[in-house]
């Protein structure tokens, strides 16, 4: 497997890919890996906040003590999936 992120004289050396260009068939496996971390980040923050919503609905003494307002909740929970 060819090094991603090699420089370009690396990249010259290789058959076929003008120097400092990175063919597509290089990049494919590197833009799964971002889509696959991206997928999961955004996954992980509606989860969260799904986890927080209910948290401050059915126990909400357990807001105190992790250090949050219901000001600062309220703020997290309305926020769009895609917001961190």
């Amino acid at each position: 497997m060819y090094d991603i992120l090699a420089s370009a004289p690396h990249q010259a050396a290789r058959p076929g890919t003008p120097a400092g260009q990175v063919s597509r068939r290089h990049l494919a496996p590197l833009r799964s890996i971002i889509a696959a971390w991206r997928e999961r980040t955004w996954r992980e923050r509606i989860r969260f906040r799904w986890q927080l919503e209910q948290m401050s609905k059915d126990n909400p003494h357990l807001i105190d003590d992790i250090g949050l307002t219901k000001r600062q909740v309220e703020e997290e929970i309305a926020k769009p999936f895609w917001q961190r």
